[in-house]
């Protein structure tokens, strides 16, 4: 199983993870990303890695646990 890691410095509100995995990723009022389930299972990995690579500031990736 991975685990999804954001960076809340580098987030800056695009909100692109959002269109491929709202399940997974939100944003917050002040314009950050929330990371609404950490673990992300195989049958999903896919999905979520490209919501991830889809931030335009490399603020978030999906990493083996």
């Amino acid at each position: 199983m991975a685990t999804i890691k954001a960076d809340l410095g580098m987030c800056q509100g695009y909100a692109n993870c959002i269109v491929g995995a709202s399940d997974y990723f939100d944003i917050d009022d002040d314009g950050i990303v929330i990371v609404l389930e950490t673990e992300v299972p195989d049958s999903e990995r896919k999905r979520v890695e490209e919501a991830a690579r889809s931030c335009p500031v490399s603020a978030l990736t999906v990493v083996e646990k």
